[in-house]
């Protein structure tokens, strides 16, 4: 198989009705398996291009918004060193959560940016949304750059770490080092040192 035009040079930026259909996965019907507020497990009848059809899981988490937050110099970002007992790992966050209700990702991480560290955004700006685990996991992360705050309050949530001003110059020696291991908070940095965003 020639892949000389498919694996070279610049990409192709195509759109849905453009691409090869024959590339799809269907999706016959989809069965729940387990359900709570904070995780849904799935069972997806597929047929894969290959023809092949079978029973593949699937996972739900409800969508999240964060946020990589400047002072007001543009030298120095929030994040908390906290650990999660999951992976039973540490590593350093950024401010966010759980989008609740009717919530915007907008609305909700201006709202974790105040309850996690008592300051308010002056302007906020979103850089991307992913999805952490896209070949079965469905949690879109909305991620945004805020540029400037203001305190208005205390921080009223006690559970997500001490956020502290971090110097942005040293970011590239805490990812070298392993120490952002949460993806959204990985993937807002990486993004603002790669295209900017500062």
């Amino acid at each position: 198989m020639d892949l000389s035009n498919s694996c070279t040079g610049s990409p192709s930026f195509r759109n849905d009705s453009e691409r090869n259909q024959e590339d799809r996965w269907l999706v016959h019907g989809e069965r729940s398996v387990y359900e709570s507020p904070w995780v849904r497990v799935g069972l997806a009848d597929i047929s894969q291009p290959s023809g092949e059809r079978f029973e593949h899981h699937t996972v739900w988490f409800p969508p999240v918004a964060m946020a990589i937050v400047f002072d007001d110099s543009g030298d120095n970002i929030l994040m908390a060193w906290r650990h999660r007992f999951a992976p039973n790992m540490w590593s350093w966050e950024v401010p966010g959560g759980i989008i609740d209700g009717d919530e915007s990702p907008e609305e909700t991480v201006i709202r974790e940016i105040e309850e996690e560290t008592g300051y308010r955004p002056r302007s906020i700006e979103p850089l991307i949304t992913f999805e952490p685990a896209v070949g079965m996991l469905r949690n879109p992360n909305h991620l945004f750059v805020v540029r400037g705050v203001e305190r208005v309050a205390n921080p009223t949530e006690q559970n997500e770490g001490t956020f502290q001003w971090v110097p942005f110059r040293e970011v590239p020696d805490l990812i070298r080092a392993g120490q952002v291991g949460n993806s959204g908070a990985l993937i807002g940095l990486l993004h603002v040192l790669a295209l900017g965003g500062k």
